[in-house]
């Protein structure tokens, strides 16, 4: 038998404790020894050393490193300095990016309470938290926050917040009676207190049952600990581009020196031949564009609300397929809020958002003043007296102060006019008889200012209709009969299937002389007047996110820890769920493995009642299905499934530092739309990655052909190894970065997510990167033939007009790599930043040509005039041919 199925006689025993007096110092030494100290334990830790040193197994730049290698043989120092301070820039990035992550545990302990009031040795005295062990008697009260599991055995109004731990923000009422559920999900556990949750309301004492990891809160750390991170579709493409580009070079090598020898030329000077062609195989500025271009996508992130953890998230997010997202303060405002009214057989409707007290009733779609209506007018007089919230103004905001059912009451009488400091100058409250679980009410005695004594109470509509013997029916009291008892269920039962959390409220008028000294007294022989529904209300802007993410081929799916009735009520609101998904329940996911829920994953739009176990086993099972998955959430309860998660969006606003922590994207706003907004311009910024991709690889064939062409031709090398590395780092990279801001295509939310097991080249960027480069590095070998061939003495002249046509050439091609189609197909002014970036190049090329210091280094000489017309020609060639075939095929 479990603790919360059993009684606390039984608990008692079961723990050998004593609930009188507690445990002796003694006892609680040898449990200490038995069970450990209460804390989270933490796994173990990668040195600062051995995370900074994992940062370099990279493929890529295991890549950079063997360029390091072949520049040092060749004698290019400078070439080795430049590539192993980009190793090194790329190591530290990663390598303060893990160690953020590593917070994440320390942000989960930080939950557990720093001091409890303990029963030891018949005295109440204060430890801190990690020296409770199990069967300690604890006592805790409004605002204290719970030190470990314990089974409640005395409860005073008891509530507590437990939305680290499920996700819902409406407090639970806690008792001390026993469950006969068997497996409880967590907010079904009436009987238990959990660690790390608050206390709102109310007191209560409890038992120790768990500490440290065996606790829900210790499960969840152990969750957060085995959660694997997943390579995100951009690392596992530039490690497929990695091994791409090694073995491209390493055949070239061989070829090269294979061919030469063959020539009759000597084996070490095709080596180091082969080695230039392999630096030049070797685009040394990828990773660092990538990660500068990723950098400028972050700042575009943070204007959008949405700051960005890790790097590659921001890609990421661009080919999600699908959003697991929590429901309460992410879909829904976190606001409970009345939206239906009943009494009398008349309902009434009330609109507005939030806590703002604005709104307007309407009856039969008709507006209504509610000082008109006379049993409405005072359902909400006596919800608002019989109340202990408050609105209060924060950062011109209304906030509230109190129970959040409370408050929503208090903002339904506040829409119709009612301020609660003028009721009290008209009603004195005389006694109170607060809310406890067992009775499920609460009362309130008043005085008008005539004299007249009524006592009021609200609570839950089925217990409140029992104590009743009349009702409120056309404006009079009448005998609660059977018939009236029915359409009462009925209305009651209307709103239920609306998914609305009803909260009945009733009165009874006593004499002057009459004394109520006990809620028994208080709570019977009751007028009931009438049942307000409220609902935590979806966020007005999230039904157009989800409908904008389903046109672009992703699926939203609600995971929440709210019951089956109000998620369906949410989901369908939102458009999230369809006649065709299917929604499933915690304990239907308890009796299912993961390979079972593979299987109809597919199919379902919302989970309901679950648990962080079930959040995990959901995220796997997508995953498993070919699905990457964004993970949205905001509590602790979250954590582990948005660490295993592709990607993993907290809330900056409700969200807990945990939850933060474990994630790659922190929404600013907590909004649903803002990961619609974070979509597209991931999506966006992966266009973008592509199109500097098929820039530089383009630029790098160029290369790699002019140096295997000159080899068959028996012809020197057209360009050095300097040169080669100052095209692929300086003069490629500034137009790279600026290709990384171009603005988005129109259509992009209009198209499906991209596969995760798409490939770099796919779309036809190979045979573009291909075709281009093709030419580009026969335009670079004529001219520089054109010019040895005039004079071979002049071979390092021949060379800078080679290098400078394959810069023009290059600085020409960025242009049509802003489309897919072709150069004219778009402005090519469009993007400014590009503008700045070609010309920028133009002049850095023209610097190391003509400005004597750099000369020696770069093998350069100063280029007369006429050979620029030859160069500009030349270099024009592979843009222009290739848009005029476009062009050509655009008429037939």
């Amino acid at each position: 038998m479990k603790f919360h199925e059993m009684k606390i006689e039984q608990v008692e025993k079961a723990l050998e404790t004593d609930f009188s007096s507690g445990l002796s110092q003694e006892e609680v030494k040898k449990r200490i020894d038995q069970y450990g100290l209460n804390e989270l334990e933490e796994g173990e830790k990668q040195s600062a050393l051995l995370l900074f040193f994992s940062q370099f197994k990279d493929f890529m730049v295991l890549v950079l490193l063997a360029a390091t290698l072949i520049s040092g043989l060749l004698g290019e120092y400078i070439d080795a300095i430049a590539i192993i301070a980009i190793v090194i820039i790329n190591g530290f990035l990663g390598f303060f990016q893990e160690r953020r992550a590593e917070k994440s545990l320390q942000a989960l302990k930080e939950l557990s309470a720093p001091q409890v009031s303990a029963l030891r040795d018949g005295q109440w005295i204060k430890i801190p938290s990690k020296e409770i062990v199990v069967g300690d008697i604890l006592k805790f009260s409004s605002g204290d926050r719970i030190g470990a599991d314990v089974r409640v055995i005395e409860s005073k109004s008891l509530e507590i917040e437990e939305s680290a731990l499920t996700g819902e923000s409406v407090p639970v009422a806690k008792h001390i009676d026993s469950l006969t559920n068997p497996n409880p999900g967590i907010g079904d556990m009436e009987n238990i207190a959990f660690m790390g949750t608050m206390v709102t309301r109310g007191s209560g004492i409890g038992v120790v049952m768990a500490t440290g990891m065996k606790t829900a809160m210790g499960q969840i750390a152990d969750l957060l600990q085995s959660a694997q991170s997943q390579d995100t579709p951009l690392q596992r493409r530039l490690e497929q581009l990695g091994k791409i580009l090694i073995t491209v070079a390493l055949l070239l090598t061989v070829l090269v020196v294979v061919v030469g020898v063959l020539r009759g030329h000597d084996l070490y000077e095709m080596f180091l031949a082969g080695v230039s062609l392999a630096v030049a195989a070797i685009p040394e500025g990828l990773p660092a564009i990538v990660t500068v271009a990723l950098s400028l996508g972050v700042q575009k992130m943070i204007r959008q609300n949405a700051i960005v953890r890790k790097l590659p998230a921001v890609e990421t997010l661009g080919c999600a397929s699908v959003i697991c997202s929590d429901k309460t303060g992410t879909m829904t405002q976190n606001k409970m809020t009345v939206t239906h009214l009943w009494s009398g057989g008349q309902t009434w409707t009330v609109d507005g958002v939030g806590y703002e007290p604005q709104g307007q009733f309407y009856r039969d779609d008709r507006t209504v003043q509610p000082k008109d209506e006379k049993a409405l007018q005072q359902m909400l007089i006596f919800g608002m007296l019989c109340n202990h919230s408050d609105l209060v103004i924060k950062d011109d905001e209304f906030t509230l102060d109190g129970d959040p059912t409370e408050g929503a009451l208090l903002v339904s009488a506040m829409k119709a006019g009612f301020e609660r400091t003028k009721l009290l100058d008209e009603f004195t409250i005389v006694n109170e008889f607060p809310f406890d679980s067992a009775r499920k009410m609460m009362s309130v005695h008043v005085k008008d200012k005539q004299g007249r004594h009524f006592i009021i109470t609200k609570g839950a509509p089925d217990v409140i209709l029992g104590i009743s013997e009349s009702i409120l029916w056309d404006g009079r009291t009448q005998y609660l009969n059977r018939d009236s008892q029915n359409k009462v269920q009925d209305a009651i039962n209307g709103l239920a299937s609306q998914a609305l959390r009803t909260i009945a409220i009733a009165f009874k008028p006593i004499s002057t002389n009459t004394v109520i000294l006990s809620e028994q007294e208080a709570e019977k022989q009751l007028t009931f007047i009438g049942v307000q529904g409220m609902i935590d209300p979806p966020r007005p802007e999230v039904k157009d996110a989800v409908k904008e993410c389903k046109e672009a081929g992703i699926k939203t799916v609600m995971i929440t820890g709210d019951h089956v009735i109000t998620a369906k009520a949410i989901a369908s609101q939102l458009g999230i769920l369809t006649k065709k998904s299917k929604v499933l329940d915690g304990k239907a996911l308890s009796n299912m493995s993961v390979e079972e829920l593979e299987e109809i994953v597919d199919d379902v739009s919302v989970f309901a009642r679950v648990s962080p176990e079930h959040k995990l086993k959901i995220v796997k099972a997508l995953q498993n299905r070919g699905h990457i998955v964004a993970m949205t959430g905001d509590g602790v309860n979250d954590a582990p499934a948005i660490k295993a998660a592709d990607i993993g969006v907290s809330m900056g606003i409700t969200g807990t530092d945990v939850a933060k922590e474990a994630s790659a994207l922190i929404l600013l706003d907590d909004n649903f739309a803002t990961i619609k907004a974070a979509i597209k311009e991931g999506r966006n910024i992966y266009e973008n990655i592509r199109k500097f991709v098929r820039y530089l690889l383009a630029s790098n064939v160029g290369e790699i052909l002019v140096m295997l062409f000159a080899m068959i031709l028996a012809l020197p090398l057209p360009l050095v190894p300097i040169q080669i590395l100052w095209v692929n780092l300086v003069t490629d990279g500034l137009p790279a970065m600026a290709l990384g801001l171009d603005r988005p295509e129109e259509n992009v939310m209009k198209r499906n997510p991209r596969s995760p097991n798409e490939g770099v080249f796919s779309r036809g960027l190979g045979w573009k990167v291909v075709s281009r480069g093709f030419l580009i590095g026969i335009v670079t070998l004529l001219s520089f033939m054109i010019v040895y061939g005039n004079d071979p003495s002049k071979l390092q002249y021949a060379q800078t007009v080679a290098f400078a046509t394959l810069v023009m050439a290059q600085l020409i091609h960025v242009f049509d790599c802003r489309s897919e189609k072709s150069v004219l197909s778009r402005n090519p002014f469009g993007n400014p930043y590009l503008v700045w970036a070609v010309i920028s190049s133009l002049l850095l090329m023209l610097v190391v040509i003509y400005y004597p210091p750099l000369q020696p280094i770069f093998h350069t000489l100063p280029i007369l005039a006429k050979d620029w017309l030859l160069i500009v020609g030349l270099s024009s060639i592979p843009t222009f041919l290739l848009a005029g075939t476009f062009l050509l095929r655009k008429t037939k």
